[in-house]
């Protein structure tokens, strides 16, 4: 298990020190367009982000029996982020309710009054720009714990939602955002995005564009980033959707006339994700006006006793619930691909 840079693929890694985890937890209902996602339990895929947040907070869930899996089994990258907490434990664990159908249970969380977006393929009714400046405020407003934050997310369908929004702000990536599927439901995304594009037009503002076809998680963690890396390291912990935070990030600081502190902001992902042959992180980050420091890290299940765990490495669920963050974290910290494995293995068995 090794840290490298996505650009060069030359060693690199997270800043020195322990971390704080943000969890960005975000409900919206475009998870409940039938084969959109697979991000959950068939038929309470929103309940996803609650019992990821009880997840990596407890080491089990409360709001239901048992913790998110796909339908063909494989559990929630929510094991991998709690296995390096129980290896190398991060300074802290809070949950930022950006939108959820459930609280979750013996967590420390913050609510922000958001509720859970409608889906965007009519609409998904959300005022982007009161989301957008509430989590400036919480960027503010964060007292740092440890030497540096680590920002994740968990938001079912989040892929679809992502890809949406990056070509309503006019960015050039249609094909290039991932999936938690092996074989991506293509046509099903397409038309769920054809359907939020359409309720768009040239003469909305930004802000306006977002309302109808974004999710709470993306609009509100682009003004966390663009107020908390002003203060401190800030580790954006995710794929394709954390990578079009930047993109969100990038374009409405023109709107706030702001400054984006770029060199004080990592992106950390998968080895899944840098090497995804449907999806094209690269090309996301490309269209910054900068180039990010972002980095992905080595793991594999080849060596699972627990056969569901090897579909990661065949190409299923990929990332989320700062997966990406949370292995280069624990490289960081000194641990390896067995001792982590074993932690896995030992956290399913026991679940």
């Amino acid at each position: 298990m090794k840290t490298y840079n996505i650009f060069t693929n030359k060693p690199d890694s997270l800043p020195q020190g322990r971390a704080d985890f943000l969890l960005a937890a975000s409900v919206t209902l475009t998870c409940e367009i039938e084969g959109i996602t697979q991000a959950g339990i068939a038929g309470m895929i929103p309940l996803t982000p609650t019992l990821d947040a009880e997840f990596i907070t407890n080491g089990k869930v409360f709001s239901l029996g048992e913790v998110a899996e796909t339908p063909s089994g494989v559990p929630t990258p929510a094991i991998i982020t709690r296995a390096v907490h129980n290896l190398a434990p991060f300074s802290s664990i809070e949950i930022l309710d950006l939108g959820l159908v459930k609280t979750p249970q013996n967590t420390t969380y913050h609510s922000f009054g958001i509720t859970p977006s409608d889906s965007i393929a009519t609409g998904a009714k959300i005022d982007a720009r009161s989301v957008f400046e509430k989590g400036m405020k919480a960027g503010r407003g964060y007292e740092l714990k440890g030497s540096y934050l680590i920002l994740a997310e968990s938001t079912p369908s989040g892929t679809t939602t992502v890809a949406a929004t990056a070509l309503a702000l006019g960015y050039d990536c249609e094909d290039d955002f991932s999936s938690s599927f092996l074989n991506v439901p293509k046509n099903i995304k397409k038309e769920t995005i054809d359907s939020a594009l359409s309720l768009i037009n040239d003469s909305m503002s930004t802000f306006e564009k977002l309302s109808h076809v974004s999710d709470n998680m993306l609009i509100f963690c682009a003004g966390f980033l663009l107020e908390a890396s002003r203060r401190f390291h800030i580790v954006l912990a995710g794929g394709t959707q954390m990578a079009a935070v930047l993109l969100i990030a990038d374009k409405l600081r023109e709107d706030v006339l702001m400054r984006l502190k770029s060199d004080n902001i990592t992106l950390a992902t998968t080895l899944w994700i840098a090497k995804d042959e449907s999806s094209d992180i690269v090309h996301i980050l490309s269209h910054l006006s900068y180039t990010p420091h972002a980095i992905y890290t080595t793991f594999s299940f080849k060596e699972a006793s627990i056969d569901i765990l090897k579909k990661y490495d065949d190409g299923e669920a990929k990332e989320g619930v700062g997966a990406g963050a949370a292995l280069a974290y624990a490289y960081a910290n000194g641990v390896d691909n067995k001792k982590l494995l074993q932690e896995i293995e030992y956290i399913l068995y026991n679940t």
